[in-house]
């Protein structure tokens, strides 16, 4: 099998094109595509506990706090106490912030608007069923236990074709 045609690197292949559209978009605004995920995932009106933000999107602890930072120094969000539990922290948009997540928001649904224009509506329901089964697989361990398991033992010789 061409390593090119694999699940794995069309889906990260795709992913990283994505990702490269959206870092270079954000940057007109001196901004990045963590930061608009973050922006997005914070609810504009009652904020948000900061620990569900890392689960919510994937995000390792230390790169969310280092994104929350950086959001915090350009004026996007501010950290408070949570008034149900001292302990945890909530995170709010400032009128900035707020500003900002709308604009995040335009450019993922716009991107969302000119691939729906261009690919049939069949086809991205398809995309979108065998995208969330394939996600359904990993979650419930059916594929990644069983890839390791046989990793080892053909020696990935598909994919030195």
């Amino acid at each position: 099998m061409d390593k090119d045609l694999t699940i794995d690197y069309i889906l990260r292949a795709t992913w990283m094109s994505v990702a490269k559209m959206y870092n270079e978009e954000a940057a007109k605004k001196g901004s990045s595509m963590a930061t608009g995920f973050v922006l997005l995932n914070i609810d504009p009106e009652d904020g948000t506990p900061s620990t569900s933000l890392g689960p919510k999107m994937g995000m390792e602890a230390t790169s969310l706090s280092r994104t929350l930072k950086t959001m915090e120094d350009k004026g996007l969000i501010e950290r408070k106490k949570n008034p149900e539990d001292g302990r945890s922290v909530l995170i709010y948009l400032t009128q900035f912030g707020k500003e900002m997540r709308e604009y995040s928001k335009g450019v993922v649904l716009t991107f969302d608007e000119k691939v729906r224009e261009h690919i049939e509506k069949e086809k991205l329901e398809n995309f979108i069923e065998v995208a969330g089964r394939i996600n359904d697989l990993i979650s419930n361990k059916k594929i990644y236990n069983s890839a390791l398991e046989t990793a080892g033992s053909n020696d990935n010789k598909d994919l030195k074709k």
